[in-house]
């Protein structure tokens, strides 16, 4: 087994969802060459579905120390200090942006369970647990979402993989290591921000805001500070 590399599910044929998995790849050999990846592919008539795949990611997993990744994420820094909490907590994330995972109908009664983003998961081989409890209630679980439309009228998206990753997570009683929202900057969601972005969590390009922002940051004398996003997705 390798010690430490990438892993990436994809599903649908899009060009886009390449182009997408081509720039994420990219962005991280230019930052972490030595980091060997494994591009899971995965066959979904319903690309909602498709998201119940991630929830196999530790079994598909050949490395110890395990980072997952969104195709269209773009990482903009080091990525050592995440797979040094997830060597010791199992799990580093980040809580998502809408941290209430009652928005499901499966956890409806669970009014306070936390909802994480896994878009960017760090974990090692410590959190099997969780990954084989996430696998199986993804198959289980309600994870059917209402939410509003641009329009007003209520949408419903039938299938989600982060309804049964915070089921999973509540259930083992397991305390992941909450990683900043510098880990996994969402720009629709996300208008502000302190310190560098690690990696940006968005189909649409990087701001040439954050390069320079992310180049200020590499130098000894900058002081952390407060940004706001310009130009929002």
């Amino acid at each position: 087994m390798a010690e430490r590399g990438v892993i990436y599910t994809i599903w649908g044929n899009e060009d886009r969802l390449e182009r997408a998995l081509d720039r994420s790849r990219r962005s991280l050999a230019n930052i972490h060459p030595e980091l060997p990846v494994e591009v899971f592919r995965i066959e979904a008539s319903d690309p909602y579905r498709g998201l119940l795949e991630k929830s196999r990611t530790f079994a598909q997993s050949p490395f110890r120390e395990t980072l997952a990744l969104d195709i269209d994420t773009v990482v903009l820094g080091k990525l050592d200090f995440g797979f040094s909490r997830a060597h010791d907590f199992g799990i580093a994330c980040c809580i998502c942006e809408c941290p209430w995972a009652r928005r499901y109908a499966g956890l409806r009664e669970r009014r306070m369970s936390i909802e994480y983003n896994t878009g960017v998961v760090f974990f090692t081989t410590a959190a099997r647990p969780v990954f084989e409890i996430w696998q199986r209630l993804a198959q289980e679980l309600d994870s059917s979402m209402r939410h509003i439309l641009s329009d007003g009228k209520i949408g419903r998206m039938p299938f989600n993989d982060q309804a049964a990753f915070a089921a999973a997570i509540e259930e083992c009683k397991f305390n992941p290591s909450v990683l900043p929202l510098n880990w996994n900057f969402r720009p629709q969601l996300h208008y502000s921000f302190f310190g560098p972005i690690v990696i940006w969590h968005d189909y649409a390009d990087v701001p040439r805001q954050i390069a320079e922002i992310n180049r200020y940051y590499d130098r000894a004398d900058s002081i952390i500070q407060f940004h706001a996003v310009v130009a929002k997705a």
